[in-house]
């Protein structure tokens, strides 16, 4: 019996892979593609993703790979990249590098700060890592070329079918739980007959991916994340010969006949000497699934939820459902906790998976009005000023990537406000020492004792791995809101309290267990 099968290998499927290996549960993860991706499906990970990397041991390895953590990651308004022919740039949102941000996180220790800054960076690069760490884990058996075919589920397991691309032959496994991590296409979520809330096919959009040295081009306004105009985007996918351009086919097209040449050439202003590497159609989803879970199945990440990419959204919170259902997985098959926990995954990452909705169709539509402007206001000096007007929330948005909770509160979503009410992310700070709290986090739970509270009843009843951090630090105390503060293996606060008289009934309330001490 394979305690998790998890269909799907993209950085979801892969996360969550590493998360179960991370509490010492074995899984098998297939994946129908032979290889890891070549389209760059995102270009951020944020910083909360950066902080659940970070536990998992594998920021560091992503890190070398992403962009140059000197680089910025600006987002610049431009009429076209052809400056010797009139392009000019409009107006430049300026935001600090990793070098920057980490010097800022380390000046403002009042909570509010990540523990990591966010990391521009290719899907196309980073799935190489993941893969990687899991090919290397004795708890995981990956498996590229294997395609998830069908299920049956019944009170005591799943029954799955696998099959080889390469050679056709099929497989029965047998598992505890299956996770759906096979994108928005998810055939798992299909056979579930789980259906989308939302609008299909919001926007029909191009990609075109290419390779150019040509930076007197496209970096004509020196570096820029994103170089934006009304009628699409340019990425830097790593700042030297990489790029992806976000835009609209031509009216009436045939999809098949596209040629990307001319659209990139009339985007940019001006011909350059570049290389295609793929380029297609698309369509933008703003979708949400009914449930997340039925029975011992689960959906995780795109299975689960569709935006559009304003605001990278996406995969980013995929991450987060891949740590939520791992642990949770994890503390159900080592006996820790009762059926009441697994049932806990929709309640709480649905609704995150619902405000990022509204947030990326939020940005889009501030996106709107600045391609609105673009048609209406002839003066450049006016156009400037709307753009700047109108502003970049979805860069800026705190409230949306740190301050999600789990306990119905929703929250400002561009201003991030510290708190360790039960739900709500740990705030990250730096103690007395120079240390990390984050870093003095256990890998399953963490209680942080402030000043003289008992933490005997929780640590006396407690049903799963419990480390203790005694926090000596007045400077700090005040952010934390109370004496005793239980934390989760996801930095969420599971509990706190001044004082606790019946720890049973915290765990109880945590973790829904059978108390056996």
């Amino acid at each position: 019996m394979i305690p998790v099968l998890i269909a799907g290998g993209g950085p979801v499927g892969m996360t969550l892979a590493r998360t179960l290996s991370s509490f010492g549960v074995r899984c098998l993860l297939v994946e129908r593609n032979p290889t890891t991706t070549r389209h760059p499906k995102m270009d951020i990970t944020n910083g909360r993703s950066m902080e659940l990397f970070r536990r998992l041991g594998l920021a560091d390895k992503l890190r070398a790979v992403a962009v140059p953590e000197e680089n910025n990651f600006d987002i610049s308004w431009i009429t076209s990249l052809a400056r010797d022919r009139g392009g000019r740039e409009l107006h430049r949102f300026r935001y600090p590098s990793v070098v920057e941000k980490r010097a800022e996180i380390r000046a403002r220790n009042d909570g509010s700060q990540p523990r990591e800054p966010a990391m521009r960076v290719s899907q196309v690069a980073i799935e190489p890592v993941l893969r990687d760490a899991i090919l290397n884990d004795p708890l995981v058996d990956a498996r590229w070329g294997t395609a998830f075919e069908d299920f049956q589920q019944d009170e005591t397991g799943v029954t799955a079918t696998l099959r080889s691309m390469a050679t056709g032959a099929t497989e029965t496994v047998r598992c505890d739980f299956l996770a759906g991590c096979d994108g928005g296409s998810s055939l798992v979520r299909e056979r579930l007959g789980i259906g989308l809330d939302g609008r299909a096919a919001v926007a029909h959009r191009y990609m075109i991916h290419f390779r150019s040295d040509a930076r007197d081009v496209l970096q004509a306004f020196g570096v820029a994340w994103h170089y934006q105009t009304d009628k699409g985007t340019l990425i830097a996918q790593d700042d030297t010969d990489t790029w992806t351009l976000q835009t609209r086919p031509p009216a009436g097209a045939d999809p098949a006949a596209i040629d990307p040449d001319p659209i990139l050439d009339a985007w940019v202003g001006r011909p350059f000497a570049r290389e295609i590497l793929v380029a297609n159609p698309w369509f933008t989803h703003l979708l949400l699934a009914e449930r997340y879970q039925a029975g011992r199945v689960f959906l995780a990440g795109d299975a689960a939820h569709q935006y559009i990419p304003t605001g990278g959204y996406g995969m980013n919170t995929g991450i987060g459902d891949a740590v939520d259902l791992g642990w949770k997985l994890a503390a159900t098959l080592r006996g820790f906790a009762g059926p009441g926990l697994l049932a806990s995954y929709e309640r709480e990452r649905r609704p995150v998976g619902y405000r990022n909705r509204l947030a990326s169709e939020r940005h889009t539509g501030v996106r709107l009005k600045i391609a609105e402007l673009y048609q209406s206001e002839r003066d450049p000096e006016a156009l400037a000023r709307g753009i700047a007007a109108l502003g970049n929330a979805e860069n800026e948005s705190w409230g949306v990537e740190f301050g999600y909770r789990y306990d119905g509160v929703s929250g400002d979503p561009v201003l991030y406000q510290p708190t360790t009410a039960p739900g709500a992310r740990l705030p990250s700070t730096f103690l007395a020492d120079g240390a990390a709290l984050y870093d003095r986090l256990g890998p399953w739970f963490t209680l942080l004792r402030f000043g003289d509270a008992d933490p005997s009843p929780l640590i006396d009843t407690a049903p799963v791995p419990l480390e203790t951090v005694i926090v000596d630090d007045p400077s700090i105390a005040p952010i934390y809101e109370a004496k005793l503060v239980l934390v989760r293996p996801d930095t969420h606060v599971a509990w706190r309290g001044n004082a606790c008289a019946d720890g049973r009934a915290v765990w109880r309330k945590v973790l829904k267990p059978v108390m056996t001490r």
